[in-house]
């Protein structure tokens, strides 16, 4: 699991600025009797726990292969990236919710509402330095893809997860400074019950798309094109590959890929000659590609190949 020292930097400075700011929202909340303020504080409270939850899980993915995982522990910190998805939308978003509609049905007006205000200043400064440190990662990582494209093709969800949460977190804290003035100016209180539930859709919306991203890693994502081309290039300049068929990756964990290679051979070579040369392959991509954590190569046909990839393309057509 090399690779993970910014990870974790964007790990660590989200888990101490939301700890700082589960505190001051719930002492806020205890003295204004705010909803929304008090679900800002669960849901800065849910967000550190996911913090320890994503370091967790990447000790975890770090174990090296054994007799009954053979091919690593990586995906362990999808899992728990999916554990994160879950305690965002049960706890985050449902305390949220129900915050709002008890406060809608029984409206108290806020205390203290310039405490509210100081908080949530002081609130969005800490967050918005946490939401800095995970965007710089994240464009460091992203290279010249699209936001969306970047999005969609990481394999790192310590990442993008801790900067969807601080934009969730954002977006609230901007929902609950509206509720909270408007249910001041306009006096009427179901309005700070109002902006709880916003945040509960924020946090819902947020859950959902973090957990749709750990499925797909969970099930087993494909390396980039990208990578795919370099292992074939890679592959074609030995000279006793005829052609370089075609590769099939699945990511074990964000730097752990596991190739499985169709070669055709010369066909002059003999049995000890392709074992050397299998060992030449693996030699080479573990020095040149080190995320090749595991490597399969199988003797075949281009004809071969080419029947049975477009076998599985009409299957899944």
């Amino acid at each position: 699991m090399a690779g993970h020292g910014g990870s974790k930097t964007v790990i660590y400075a989200a888990l101490a600025g939301n700890l700082a700011i589960a505190l001051t929202k719930f002492a806020a909340a205890f003295f204004t009797g705010s909803s929304a303020m008090l679900s800002e504080g669960v849901h800065s409270l849910v967000d550190t726990g996911n913090g320890g939850l994503l370091l967790y899980g990447m000790h975890r993915a770090a174990r090296p292969a054994d007799r009954t995982h053979p091919l690593g522990h990586g995906r362990e910190l999808y899992f728990w990236s999916f554990i994160v998805a879950l305690l965002v939308f049960a706890l985050g978003a449902g305390v949220s919710l129900y915050e709002g509609i008890i406060h809608i049905m029984a409206p108290e007006p806020v205390a203290n509402v310039k405490v509210n205000y100081i908080v949530l200043g002081l609130s969005f400064l800490f967050e918005g330095s946490s939401w800095l440190v995970a965007l710089k990662e994240f464009r460091r990582e992203k290279g010249r893809q699209s936001w969306l494209q970047a999005l969609q093709s990481s394999k790192d969800p310590s990442v993008y997860t801790v900067l969807f949460e601080d934009s969730a977190a954002l977006l609230g804290l901007i929902v609950a400074f509206a509720g909270i003035l408007a249910a001041e100016l306009l006096e009427m209180p179901e309005l700070d019950g109002a902006a709880s539930i916003g945040i509960a859709f924020i946090l819902g919306a947020t859950a959902i798309f973090l957990a749709r991203e750990s499925k797909g890693l969970l099930i087993g994502e494909p390396a980039s094109p990208e990578v795919q081309k370099k292992v074939l290039a890679i592959v074609q300049q030995d000279s006793a590959v005829q052609r370089a068929n075609g590769v099939l990756t699945v990511h074990m964990g964000p730097r752990e890929i596991v190739a499985g290679l169709s070669i055709e051979f010369e066909d002059h070579l003999t049995a000890p000659e392709i074992e050397a040369c299998v060992e030449r392959l693996e030699a080479r991509l573990k020095k040149e590609m080190p995320e090749i954590s595991r490597l399969f190569v199988k003797p075949q046909t281009t004809g071969t190949w080419e029947q049975r990839r477009k076998l599985v393309e009409a299957e899944s057509s």
